[in-house]
C-alpha cells in the first residue's frame, strides 16, 4: 500500500469526507443553537443566519485537516486501532477549537457564538469517527475480496517467525495475506503451521519468488546468519519485491523486550516472561464473575432442559467429567454435559489410528460416537454450559486458551507450552477464526498472540465475536 491510499481509498478522498463533515457538523451546530436553543435560549436580537459562520467553518476544516495531518491520520498504518483515531481525532478538534476561539477573540465579529464553536467540535469527534469506523468496515469487505491484501513470505519458522506469523493470523484486519514460509532447519520448512504452508527451505526462495505472486518478504533469521540475511535483501531488492526484517533479539520472545532511549540511543530490557500481571488478573476475574452472574439464570433454564433430553436421549450420565490440564500446568476436572456414548473415551486411540488425525485437536469431523441430543448441543457449544462452574472455581475463564487433556500435552513441543501460561477459557481467539476448523498449531499461535497481547478489551472483543459464532453454529463440529 503505497503512502498516497488510506483504507483503500485515495488519501485526498479521506480528506475530502472529512472536510465535508466538519461542514455538516458546524450546521447541524448552528441548527441547535439558533433553531432549537440546544442548552441555552436566544433572543430575537441576537438571531443570525449562518452567512457569518462560513468563514469559522472553512477555517475549522482547514485546521482540522493539518493537524490530522500533523497526527499522520492520513498515512496508512497498520495495527492502529479505530479508538486511536478517534483519540486523534479529539486531540485535533479540541486544538482546532481553541485557535478558532483565539482568532474570534482578536477579530471581536459582531456575531459569534462560543457555545456554537464547542457544539461543532462534539459533532466533529462524533462524525469524523462514524466516518472512520466506516471506512474500517468498507476496507475489511475489501480485503475480504482480496483487494488492498499483501501476501507475505515469511523466511524463518522459529520463535521471532512464529511471532510474526501469529501476529498476521490472529490479526486479519490488518490486510496481510501469508502465502507461506521457509526456513533453514529442513524439518520446520516441511511442516505446516495451521494452515500455514510450509514451503521449503531458504534456498527456495528465489524459485518462489518467481512462481508466487509475492508483496513483501519478512525475514526472521538469527542474528548469527547475517551474510545470508543481506544476501536475501538483495535478491529481493533486485526482483522490486518490499523486504523487512524483524531482529531475533537473542531468540527472545518480541513481547519481552522492553525499549527505552537515552539521549536518542535505544537501551533494551527484559521484561521477564509474559504473563498477566496482578492487577491484570483481577479485572479479568472480576469480568468472568460478572458475566457469570449476568448468564446464570438463562444458563439454569437451559441446563435444566438439556439435562431431561439427556436423560431420554441414551444410558449414562447427564454431566461428563475429565481431567483438564490448566495454568501452569494444574490439573483439574472440567465438566460439561454429556454428548457422547458412555464408553467414548475407550474408543478414542482406535478412532485417531482409523482416522489419522491429529491427537492433540480434540475435535474429529463426524464422529460417531456424539448422541443425536449431543450432535444437537455441541452445535451450539451448549454441552459447555457446565464450565461455568468452573469459571466460578477460578480453574477456567471465559476468554483463554482452550484447557487440553493431560494425553494432548505430552505431545507438546516446547513452544506449545507457552498456552499454558494463563487460564484456559471456554472460548477464545480460536473460536472466533473458526472453531473446530482451525488446526492445533495455528490454535496455539492464535493462544500466544492472545496471552502476549491480552487485554479486557480484547476479552469482550472475543466474547462479543464468539456469540454470533455459538448461535449460527459457525465452524461447529
Amino acid at each position: 500500500m503505497n503512502g498516497k491510499t488510506v483504507y483503500n481509498l485515495p488519501r485526498a478522498a479521506v480528506m475530502l469526507g472529512d472536510a465535508a463533515l466538519v461542514g455538516v457538523a458546524f450546521l447541524l451546530s448552528y441548527t441547535l443553537r439558533y433553531e432549537v436553543e440546544f442548552l441555552q435560549p436566544v433572543d430575537e436580537a441576537n438571531a443570525a443566519p449562518f452567512t457569518p459562520y462560513l468563514p469559522y467553518t472553512l477555517l475549522f476544516a482547514g485546521l482540522m485537516l493539518l493537524f490530522n495531518q500533523n497526527g499522520r491520520l492520513y498515512n496508512e498504518r497498520r495495527g492502529r486501532t479505530w479508538w486511536d483515531e478517534v483519540f486523534s481525532i479529539g486531540n485535533s478538534a479540541t486544538n482546532t477549537a481553541v485557535v478558532v476561539m483565539a482568532v474570534s477573540f482578536l477579530l471581536q465579529p459582531l456575531v459569534f457564538s462560543r457555545l456554537l464553536i464547542v457544539q461543532a467540535a462534539l459533532l466533529v469527534i462524533v462524525l469524523l469517527g462514524v466516518w472512520r469506523l466506516a471506512l474500517r468496515l468498507i476496507q475489511a469487505q475489501m480485503r475480504k475480496r482480496g483487494i488492498g491484501v499483501e501476501r507475505v513470505l515469511v523466511v524463518g519458522a522459529g520463535s521471532v517467525g512464529r511471532s510474526v506469523l501469529q501476529t498476521m493470523v490472529a490479526r486479519p484486519d490488518l490486510g496481510f495475506k501469508v502465502i507461506g514460509f521457509v526456513d533453514e532447519d529442513p524439518e520446520r520448512g516441511r511442516t505446516d503451521l495451521g494452515r500455514v504452508p510450509a514451503l521449503g527451505g531458504v534456498e527456495n526462495l528465489a524459485q518462489i519468488i518467481e512462481t508466487q505472486p509475492v508483496d513483501t518478504v519478512i525475514v526472521t533469521l538469527p542474528w548469527l546468519v547475517q551474510r545470508k540475511i543481506l544476501g536475501i535483501i538483495r535478491e529481493c531488492e533486485q526482483k522490486r519485491i518490499r523486504v523487512r526484517t524483524v531482529p531475533d533479539l537473542f531468540e527472545l520472545s518480541l513481547s519481552q523486550v522492553q525499549v527505552e532511549m537515552l539521549g536518542g540511543i535505544p537501551l533494551l530490557g527484559l521484561n521477564g516472561e509474559p504473563r498477566l500481571r496482578a492487577g491484570s488478573q483481577v479485572a479479568k476475574r472480576a469480568l468472568d464473575l460478572t458475566l457469570t452472574l449476568l448468564v446464570a439464570p438463562f444458563a439454569l433454564l437451559i441446563a435444566a432442559i438439556v439435562a431431561l433430553a439427556i436423560r431420554l436421549d441414551s444410558p449414562g450420565p447427564i454431566l461428563f467429567a475429565q481431567d483438564r490440564v490448566g495454568v501452569n500446568g494444574r490439573l483439574f476436572k472440567v465438566y460439561k454435559f454429556r454428548s457422547m456414548v458412555d464408553n467414548a473415551e475407550e474408543l478414542w486411540a482406535d478412532l485417531i489410528r482409523q482416522t489419522g488425525d491429529d491427537p492433540r485437536h480434540p475435535k474429529l469431523v463426524g464422529d460417531p460416537r456424539i448422541t443425536r441430543v449431543g450432535r444437537w448441543i455441541r452445535r451450539f457449544s451448549i454441552d459447555e454450559l457446565p464450565q461455568v462452574w468452573n469459571i466460578v472455581r477460578g480453574e477456567m475463564s471465559w476468554v483463554g486458551p482452550r484447557p487440553a487433556v493431560p494425553q494432548e500435552v505430552e505431545l507438546y513441543e516446547p513452544w506449545h507450552l507457552q498456552r499454558l501460561r494463563v487460564t484456559p477459557g471456554l472460548t477464545g481467539l480460536w473460536q472466533v477464526s473458526g472453531r473446530s476448523q482451525v488446526p492445533f498449531e495455528e490454535m496455539c499461535l492464535l493462544d500466544i498472540y492472545y496471552i502476549d497481547n491480552w487485554s479486557l478489551g480484547l476479552d469482550l472483543q472475543i466474547i462479543l465475536r464468539t456469540v454470533p459464532l455459538v448461535l449460527l453454529a459457525h465452524g461447529a463440529s
